[in-house]
């Protein structure tokens, strides 16, 4: 299927070229950006384009991670704790490795038993998407709306759903809402890799391993925390622990809390680990040449649901409402790529991400691809109109390009949509089978 006209693409590039900074530049300015799927979610500032004239929106389909949460790992807090108390009985902490001791002390509490779970901050990222998508889209959700919600069986999901759901009452009580939350459900909201992805996955995730070990540079940290760097030689592995106190540092977000670490990184090195994550991310659950793009693939069901549910509802004049579906990064992200949304589709040298594929822009913490489908106005004179089904996307609420010809940006046919998207799954599918 043909890409964007030419005249289309344009004025998008030379946008993009005026403003564009390298993410180095942007971390500099601010680290947080360097948390990658840590990062907390933004409200979007961007206004969206108006509804072609002569329709209105009646359906949304989407999916959306979860909000900002707990580490999930408990070795993610322990080991970095542990490790630091072991040094302090020991009187081997420096001034600063007994500031941030102190920290984690006053911080951990907070921890027990909630390990990935949703957190304050998490909860209020999605009730102002719920009431964003009220504000933005009143007309799905008037009336005699309908509205099916299904998230994964993990709580921090569900308490995200729940948060958007409450919005979506507080606007109107008359909704008539099926949420569901069962294993049944977990094909294509969580989808497991078929072994041919995992392979894939493996690929990408052995090079990821190497630019671990190769671009972690653990000295400086461990000099600003440890007295002793024989003690750190022989009792400490330097790459992991640092790593683990980024996690910590770029999770901090998410909380209700005035404790940082960003101070313990310098922004080269706060760079350096996003870079890690960001070609990592991109090489297991992304587009990459090397594994040949196929491992968005991983979402097929998840594509195969939304295809056909949107089918099944877009024609039915009776019908106004939402499909809302609430899962986690490591589908949205293959999503994205598999959606062709904006360059989420394309393929890139692990040289051109800093400026062509920056994580921390797809699937932050709330993370969310909304499908907005558009028909005519029901008129006196045309009351039962025939007009073409317009979808727009939005990604993270932004608006985003899609793999079809349009002169109406942002807004494209859905039979051409369907039909490209129907026919890519189908293609991949018969591959597979030769495989």
């Amino acid at each position: 299927m043909k890409k964007l006209v030419l005249s289309l693409l344009f004025p998008l590039l030379a946008t993009s070229l005026l403003a564009q900074k390298t993410a180095k530049e942007e971390i500099a300015e601010n680290k947080n950006l360097a948390a990658a799927n840590y990062l907390a979610y933004s409200e979007p500032t961007q206004p969206l384009t108006p509804a072609p004239k002569g329709y209105e929106p009646f359906y949304i389909s989407s999916y959306a991670r979860h909000g900002s949460r707990w580490l999930i790992s408990p070795s993610q807090y322990d080991n970095v704790l542990n490790t630091l108390k072991d040094a302090h009985q020991k009187g081997l902490l420096t001034a600063k490795g007994e500031e941030v001791l102190e920290k984690l002390n006053r911080f951990y509490p907070t921890t027990q038993n909630r390990l990935g779970e949703l957190t304050s901050v998490g909860e209020r990222q999605h009730h102002g998407i719920g009431k964003r998508l009220t504000q933005n889209f009143p007309e799905v959700f008037s009336g005699d709306a309908q509205v099916d919600g299904r998230s994964t069986t993990v709580i921090r999901c569900i308490l995200s759903m729940e948060a958007e759901m409450e919005e979506l009452a507080a606007f109107n009580k008359n909704i008539v809402f099926h949420n569901d939350v069962s294993e049944s459900l977990q094909y294509y909201l969580n989808q497991s890799a078929n072994d041919f992805i995992k392979a894939l996955r493996d690929k990408g995730n052995a090079l990821h391993q190497k630019d671990i070990q190769e671009m972690t540079h653990p000295r400086r940290l461990m000099e600003l925390l440890f007295k002793d760097q024989e003690y750190v030689y022989n009792n400490l592995n330097a790459v992991d622990f640092m790593r683990k106190m980024f996690d910590i540092a770029s999770n901090m977000q998410s909380h209700d809390t005035d404790i940082d670490f960003w101070d313990l990184f310098t922004a080269e090195e706060a760079y350096d680990q996003w870079k890690i994550n960001n070609r990592g991310w991109y090489m297991t659950y992304g587009t990459s040449p090397i594994t040949n793009g196929l491992t968005v693939f991983s979402q097929e069901n998840l594509l195969a649901n939304i295809l056909a549910t949107a089918d099944t509802l877009v024609n039915r004049r009776d019908y106004h409402g939402a499909t809302m579906r609430f899962g986690h990064e490591s589908c949205l992200l293959p999503l994205a790529g598999l959606l062709e949304l904006g360059n989420c589709g394309k393929s890139y040298s692990l040289d051109e991400l800093d400026t062509e594929w920056r994580c921390y822009n797809y699937f932050p913490m709330a993370s969310n691809i909304q499908l907005i489908f558009y028909r005519e106005k029901a008129t006196k004179k045309n009351p039962n109109p025939t007009g073409e089904i317009l979808v727009k996307a939005l990604l993270n609420e932004k608006e985003v390009t899609l793999p079809a010809q349009t002169d109406n940006y942002p807004y494209y046919k859905w039979s051409d949509l369907s039909k490209y998207y129907a026919e890519k799954l189908a293609h991949y599918r018969a591959q597979l089978i030769h495989k």
